[in-house]
């Protein structure tokens, strides 16, 4: 069902013409940019949750932090995806480091100081979620002005890589340097990531390939007519409309699915901490070996509706065969083959939506898809949470991959936009 046909001689020739994403200033710039604002927010995450669960020994007050961020993802999305379209991206992206520069600065002042009541850190860190879920749809959708539709492939799957090992790494670097020189230093470094990123920016210079609605000086509908205008474009098109419905689905069976084989590593593999973290490693290493193969293999992949497709109905299975084992070891070349199908999956959608979404209206859907995947995963992880203490994660791991299989044999059946997608 999957294969990868031999490029013909003219793609072969248009490879070869083709420049090197490496090659293009504005996108090296722009993905640094881009790498320094993740590793920032993910710094900033670990940072500031941390900081309060010592300052304060509140397990809650650190929840209130992470639940603000949630509402300001869910509830913005739209409303940024919107703004995203009506304005230069780039500026949009510029403007969101300096505020966020400027509050993050501020947080890590009020940190310094003992009398700082806690709801002023609150609302400062209410400011940041916003203004970063401003930034987010302006990213996503600024990409084929960049590096251009030829080139969005590598791109998407540069950017896959990088943003699983800044993750990975933030979280790791974020703990550890609160752990070296406290809470309120760590989020002044945090705070000198959005100033590289926004210097970094202003070096790339205007985007080569900016939208044509973007440049035009004729007069623009109002916001309200946008704002409406994407959701219209997402019910009429059936391919947006299928992908909206499928990746949010995708994200909240396999990220809830994962956290239970943690738990499933703990309560009865009784896994040692090395064999832990090489679980741990799995998926985030088999999706970043993934990336890898697709930007490598970016002229080469044919019937890209397929690999989506295909990916989405292995996970099923492989969810199936894991809760069957008795112990960890054997179930890590699976559990790498889970990532390695995740990426697979949700990197083609990323470069599929790019290629098929005009320029001009990407910033709604990215908007409105940043807003269902980011609630899917909370809502996943408490179900799955409770019916796990009550039925044992191995039977909720199975009936997850085979809720997953499905899933996938019904969107083959029924999403034939995706389906036929070359």
């Amino acid at each position: 069902m999957l294969e990868i046909d031999q490029p013909s001689p003219e793609r072969q020739a248009q490879a070869r013409e083709q420049v090197s994403i490496w090659r293009n200033r504005a996108f090296v710039l722009v993905f640094s940019s881009y790498s320094f604002n993740l590793l920032g927010s993910t710094f900033h995450s670990i940072a500031l949750n941390l900081w309060v669960l010592q300052t304060t020994g509140s397990a809650k007050l650190m929840s209130l932090v992470l639940i603000t961020h949630l509402v300001a993802s869910m509830v913005l999305g739209p409303i940024a995806g919107t703004l995203a379209d009506r304005v230069d991206r780039r500026k949009l992206m510029l403007t969101s480091d300096w505020i966020r520069f400027g509050l993050v600065g501020l947080i890590a002042l009020c940190m310094t100081i003992e009398a700082t009541p806690f709801y002023v850190i609150l609302l400062l860190t209410a400011l940041v979620a916003i203004v970063s879920a401003l930034r987010s749809p302006a990213f996503q959708a600024s990409l084929v002005e960049i590096v251009g539709k030829d080139s969005v492939a590598p791109a998407v799957a540069a950017i896959t890589i990088a943003d699983n090992m800044i993750r990975i790494g933030g979280f790791a670097v974020g703990g550890a340097a609160v752990a070296l020189f406290g809470g309120a230093f760590a989020v002044a470094i945090d705070a000198s990531t959005f100033l590289l990123s926004a210097i970094l920016l202003l070096l790339a210079g205007q985007f080569p390939y900016q939208s044509s609605r973007q440049q035009s000086q004729e007069a623009k509908p109002t916001f309200r007519a946008d704002f409406l205008e994407g959701f219209r474009a997402v019910w009429q098109n059936t391919f947006i409309r299928s992908i909206v419905l499928l990746l949010p689905l995708v994200m909240f069976f396999f990220l809830s699915t994962f956290m239970l084989i943690q738990v499933m590593a703990v309560q009865v593999w009784r896994a040692s901490p090395f064999v832990f973290g090489l679980l741990e490693a799995c998926i985030p290493l088999g999706y970043v070996v993934g990336s890898f193969l697709i930007m490598k293999w970016n002229h080469r992949l044919q019937k890209r509706g397929l690999w989506i497709l295909g990916s989405i109905l292995l996970l099923g299975p492989c969810f199936i065969a894991i809760a069957q084992f008795d112990t960890a070891p054997w179930a890590l070349p699976v559990i790498f083959a889970v990532g390695f199908l995740f990426s697979f999956s949700t990197t083609i959608i990323s470069i599929a939506l790019r290629m098929n979404v005009e320029t001009d209206l990407q910033g709604r859907v990215f908007g409105l898809l940043g807003t269902l995947t980011s609630v899917a995963p909370p809502i996943g992880l408490a179900v799955f949470s409770a019916l796990s203490d009550t039925f044992g994660p191995a039977l909720i791991i199975t009936y997850s991959g085979a809720v997953m299989l499905l899933i996938s044999m019904a969107a083959f059946v029924f999403m034939k936009n995706t389906r036929t997608l070359e």
